[in-house]
Order: structure tokens, then C-alpha cells, then sequence
């Protein structure tokens, strides 16, 4: 007899299907057990209105933990980025795989880059994180941009360029990736220029935490540098108090000396939305050997931004 199939639940979109088609496979190859896929509609896929405006964090979670809890499915797999910095009660993050690429990246007509946009180029992101720094980019290199608040998923982004709505889009490549579309990128943002958003690029696979058997099996999936990087990135963004749709950039990048990793670097930005005004500061420290190691390092990172003026530029949000 063969063992009853995990149910994953996860959101109705093709990435959220294509990351966790991924993580199935990966999960049945641990367990010696077929994982079928739970499709669950979450508030954040059937509204509209713009994320900053609905609250951003947790409208793509909440329906997936309220399935788990009820244990209409076995785990879920999140988006980390999505995820509220806060721990659910009752519900544990049983493993954070190897983080795919982190960066932004830019899909413009003509394959231009963004320093090849026409003077006045329309550019769309649903990020207030992305419009900070793409206006302060802009601003210090004499670039003039036009940043668009747009809402969709990646065939509707991307059909906005195609149709001439607009010059370009910035994505994260970890999606594209995901979905098979990293070809079209036509330029990717380095992390000076555009600080990811904590966690990005990084999944969660969350299930109940009174499961033990699957909580220890999940955990194969675990990468450690993985997880100590978005927690530590994650860290500073509860210590701003800010959620995921606030102005705030975060990586926590490892330091390798040849072969071996020395320590790791924490970069943290927030800004006003038009760019006028940015915090940018980072923090190099001994790679965290714990979990609590990982939250201090974000929290201290936060304290110094918090000095420069970071709290002032949190409440805004995007109109």
C-alpha cells in the first residue's frame, strides 16, 4: 500500500505554482511520499487595490496558515518576502531552502538597460522599496524616470512593456527564474543600486509545529547560511517595525576568504518613495551561529538606522 500523498496548499498563480511544483519534488524525493498540490485563493490574489493600500504583509498568507491550522493541508509554501516577520502561534517555518538570485532586475523594450531608458521613461513596480531607490538612483545619476504603481502578475507586468504602456518593469529574477522567463530580463540591478527586499529570492515551508515527524523531514530542505541571512534581514525589518510593503531594502550577504566564509555583511536602505531622501547603512559581523545571533544582528543594524532617521520615512507609503 502506498502512503498517503502530503497535501501542499499553496496560492493559485503560475510562480507560486512553479515554486511550489518545485518544492513538492523535492519534498517527495525526502519523504519516499507523493505530494499533491492544494490550490487556495488568498485575499492579496483577488483584490485589486494597491498592496501598500491592503497592507501588504501577510494578504498572500493568511488564507494558506487558516488551511493549515484547520489541517486541510500538510504544509505550505510561502514566498518569504510575503511572510509577516512575526511568528504564528501554532505554525513553524520547518525549512528555508538555498535562496535563488536576489537581485531586481529590469524588463524594458528595446533590450535596453536602465541607463539606456529615453529621458523621461515610464518605469512600473508595485514596490514603494523599488520606487525609493530608483528614484534616488536616478536623481544622483541624472537619469529622469518615472516611476508607476502597477499590481498583476508576471504575464501582465510584462505585457505593459510589450503593448507600450510602459518603457520598462523591475521584477525579482527570482520569479522569472521560476517560471522560465529569465530571458527576457534586458538588465539585472546590482545590489548597490537596488537593495532587495528581506528574504527575497527565498522560500518558507511552514507547517504545524505540534507535526514532528514532518517538521523533521522538511528540515532536510534547510539551508542554514540561507536561513541566518533572511533572518537577520527579516530582523531588521520588525526592529523598523515596517511590513512587507514598506520602503525598506535588506541583504545579508557571507564574506569568503578564498574557500572559507569569514563573515557576513547585513546592508539595510529605506527611503521616501520619490527618493529625496534615503538611509543606507550596513554591518559586517562573525557569520550567526544561532538564530538569536541572526535577530541581533538585525536589530542592531535597525538601531543605527533608526539614529539616522529611519523611523520618519517608514509611514509613508505609496499613493
Amino acid at each position: 500500500m502506498t502512503e498517503k500523498a502530503l497535501r501542499l496548499g499553496t496560492r493559485r498563480s503560475k510562480l507560486a505554482m512553479a515554486q511550489s511544483g518545485q518544492v513538492a519534488d523535492a519534498v517527495s524525493q525526502v519523504t519516499g511520499r507523493p505530494v499533491e498540490l492544494v490550490e487556495i485563493t488568498t485575499y492579496g490574489d483577488v483584490s485589486r487595490e494597491a498592496l501598500a493600500q491592503i497592507g501588504g504583509t501577510g494578504v498572500f498568507v493568511a488564507a494558506l496558515r487558516e488551511a493549515l491550522l484547520r489541517g486541510e493541508v500538510d504544509f505550505a509554501v510561502h514566498s518569504l518576502k510575503d511572510l509577516p516577520t512575526a511568528q504564528h502561534e501554532g505554525l513553524v517555518v520547518a525549512a528555508v531552502p538555498e535562496r535563488e538570485d536576489p537581485r531586481d532586475v529590469v524588463v524594458a523594450r528595446d533590450a535596453r538597460k536602465l541607463t539606456d531608458l529615453p529621458r523621461g521613461a515610464r518605469i512600473g513596480t508595485g514596490a514603494p522599496r523599488r520606487m525609493a531607490q530608483l528614484n534616488a538612483y536616478a536623481r544622483t545619476h541624472g537619469l529622469e524616470i518615472e516611476t508607476v504603481p502597477i499590481r498583476g502578475n508576471v504575464d501582465t507586468r510584462i505585457g505593459y512593456v510589450r503593448s507600450g504602456e510602459l518603457d520598462a518593469v523591475v521584477l525579482a529574477a527570482a520569479g522569472l527564474n521560476r517560471v522560465g522567463r529569465i530571458d527576457e530580463v534586458t538588465d539585472f540591478l546590482s545590489v548597490d543600486t537596488v537593495l532587495p527586499a528581506p528574504g527575497q529570492g527565498a522560500l518558507a515551508i511552514e507547517c504545524a509545529a505540534d507535526r514532528a515527524d514532518l517538521v523533521a523531514a522538511l528540515a532536510e530542505l534547510d539551508d542554514p547560511f540561507t536561513r541566518v541571512a533572511v533572518t537577520a534581514e527579516r530582523s531588521l525589518l520588525a526592529a523598523l517595525e515596517a511590513g512587507c510593503s514598506a520602503p525598506v531594502g535588506a541583504l545579508a550577504g557571507l564574506l569568503a576568504d578564498g574557500q572559507t566564509v569569514k563573515e557576513m555583511r547585513l546592508r539595510g536602505v529605506v527611503g521616501t518613495t520619490d527618493g529625496s531622501t534615503l538611509v543606507q547603512l550596513s554591518t559586517t559581523g562573525p557569520v550567526p551561529g544561532t538564530h538569536e545571533a541572526a535577530l541581533a544582528l538585525g536589530r542592531e543594524l535597525a538601531t543605527g538606522m533608526l539614529a539616522q532617521g529611519a523611523a520618519g520615512l517608514m509611514g509613508e507609503r505609496a499613493q
